[in-house]
C-alpha cells in the first residue's frame, strides 16, 4: 500500500493539514473494496481527487473511470444520460443510446453534485446499488451493470432528507464510507504552500518570473476566510502572475485581489419568515391603524362639543384634556398647534365669527372629506352658511370669496360644488 506522502505526490495535493491527511488514509483503506463512497465538504475544497484516488488504487483501476457532474445535465435528459435510451424513447431519440451504467461496466462511476439528482431518477440510483440494475428509458428489459460508485456533495444531506429533496435510504446506500474534505480556512498552514505552487505552474505556463509573497501579504492570506477555498486561491495566484509586473508581492497589493464584499466572519443567516412573522406584523399593522381612526373620531367629536361649551374657562378646560388624549404626556409644538386650532373652533361659536380661521382650521384637518361621512347636521350648516355669506358679500366672486375665507380658489370650487350652490 503507498503510502499518503506518495499518494500526495501522485495526484499533485498540496498540504500537510491532519484533517486532509486523514480523508486520504481513509480513501487509501477503503479502494480496494468495491464498498460505496460519499465525499463531502464545500464548494472547491478538491473532491474530485478522491474518486480518482479510490479508483486508481482499487481493482477496476484497468476499467473505465466516468466522471458525471449531475448539477450540469437537465432533470428531463439525466436519466437517458445514466442509464441510456431506446430508440424512438422520446423525441429526438432517433437511435438505441448506452447510459454511463452500462459504458463504466466494470469501472467506477464519479457522481459529482449528486445532492442536485431528481427524485425519479434517485429511485433507480437506489436500485443499481441494492442489485446492480437498471433499466433504460423506453425499455422493459432489465440490464445488470457491475459498477462502483462514488459520489459527492457540497449540500447538507441532513437538510434535504428533512425537506424531502433527497431520499434518506438512498443516503445511507451512498455514504456508507463518507470522507469529509475539510474547508481551506481550517488548513492555515496549507495556504502560503498552494501559493506557491499555483504562482510556480502559472510561472511555467506564462512564461514569466514566479511571485513572491511578502510577510505582510502571506498573513493577509492565511488571515483570509476563502469562501471559494483551493479554487478561490488558484485564481488569485493566477491574475496576480499574469497582472503585476513586480514580481515581490506586498499586503497591499495582494489585498486589492481579495473581495471585500460581506464579513469574513463566519455568521449563521436565516432569511426566511415564518406565516406567524407576518400575521403578528399584520396584527400590529392593524392595531395602529384601528387606533389611529379612534383617535380621529374622539377628537372630531369632542371638538364639536367643546364648541357647544358655555364659558371661556371650560373650553380651555376641556380642549387641554383632548389634546392630553390625543397625543399623551409630550406637549410638542404638534401639541400646542392642536390646541390653539381648538380654541378657535370653539370659541368661534361664542363671538363673532372669525371667518378666516374657521375655514383655514376646517381646511387643515379636511373634516369635510377625511374623516368618515359622520358630520353633524351643525357643522355642516355653519360650513354653508359661512361660505354663502362670502359669496354674496362678493357677488359671486371666487377669488375674493375665498381670500377672505382663508382657502385657496381651488378648494372653494371643490366647497360649492359639494353643497351644489
Amino acid at each position: 500500500m503507498e503510502s499518503i506522502q506518495a499518494i500526495k505526490q501522485r495526484f499533485g495535493i498540496i498540504g500537510n493539514d491532519p484533517k486532509l491527511n486523514r480523508s486520504i488514509e481513509k480513501a487509501i483503506q477503503v479502494s480496494p473494496t468495491d464498498i460505496s463512497v460519499l465525499v463531502t465538504g464545500e464548494s472547491g475544497v478538491g473532491k474530485e481527487s478522491i474518486p480518482k484516488i479510490i479508483h486508481q488504487l482499487s481493482h477496476r483501476k484497468h476499467g473505465k473511470y466516468i466522471a458525471v457532474n449531475c448539477g450540469a445535465i437537465p432533470e428531463g435528459t439525466i436519466d437517458s444520460e445514466l442509464f441510456g435510451h431506446e430508440k424512438g424513447a422520446f423525441t429526438g431519440a432517433t437511435s438505441t443510446r448506452s447510459g454511463y451504467f452500462e459504458v463504466a461496466d466494470g469501472g467506477t462511476i464519479f457522481l459529482d453534485e449528486v445532492g442536485e439528482l431528481p427524485l425519479t431518477t434517485q429511485v433507480r440510483l437506489l436500485r443499481v446499488l441494492e442489485n446492480g440494475e437498471f433499466i433504460k428509458v423506453g425499455s422493459s428489459k432489465v440490464q445488470k451493470t457491475d459498477v462502483r460508485i462514488v459520489a459527492a456533495t457540497n449540500v447538507n444531506m441532513f437538510e434535504a432528507i428533512k425537506k424531502e429533496k433527497f431520499r434518506e435510504d438512498l443516503y445511507y446506500r451512498l455514504s456508507t464510507v463518507e470522507i469529509n474534505l475539510p474547508p481551506l480556512r481550517e488548513r492555515k498552514d496549507d495556504i502560503h504552500l498552494l501559493f506557491r505552487k499555483f504562482a510556480s505552474d502559472f510561472a511555467l505556463k506564462y512564461k514569466m518570473p514566479t511571485v513572491k509573497l511578502s510577510d505582510d501579504a502571506i498573513n493577509l492570506l492565511v488571515k483570509y476566510r476563502w469562501n471559494g477555498n483551493i479554487r478561490q486561491l488558484r485564481n488569485v495566484a493566477e491574475q496576480v502572475s499574469v497582472l503585476e509586473q513586480n514580481r515581490t508581492i506586498n499586503g497591499a497589493t495582494i489585498q486589492n485581489y481579495l473581495p471585500t464584499t460581506g464579513s469574513n466572519l463566519p455568521a449563521v443567516v436565516n432569511n426566511s419568515k415564518s406565516e406567524s412573522d407576518f400575521s403578528s406584523e399584520r396584527e400590529i399593522l392593524y392595531k395602529v391603524l384601528f387606533d389611529m381612526k379612534s383617535d380621529l373620531n374622539d377628537l372630531k367629536k369632542l371638538t364639536m362639543e367643546l364648541m357647544k361649551k358655555g364659558s371661556d374657562a371650560d373650553v380651555q378646560k376641556d380642549n387641554e384634556h383632548l389634546i392630553q388624549k390625543i397625543y399623551g404626556d409630550d406637549k410638542d409644538e404638534e401639541f400646542e398647534a392642536a390646541v390653539e386650532d381648538l380654541e378657535v373652533l370653539s370659541l368661534a361659536e361664542h363671538t363673532d365669527i372669525d371667518e378666516n380661521a374657521i375655514s383655514e382650521t376646517e381646511d387643515k384637518y379636511h373634516f369635510a372629506e377625511e374623516i368618515e361621512e359622520e358630520e353633524t347636521l351643525s357643522l355642516h350648516d355653519k360650513e354653508l352658511e359661512l361660505i354663502k355669506k362670502s359669496l354674496e358679500r362678493h357677488s359671486g366672486k371666487r377669488k375674493l370669496a375665498a381670500a377672505e375665507l382663508g382657502i385657496s380658489e381651488r378648494t372653494l370650487y371643490r366647497k360649492i360644488k359639494q353643497f351644489d350652490l
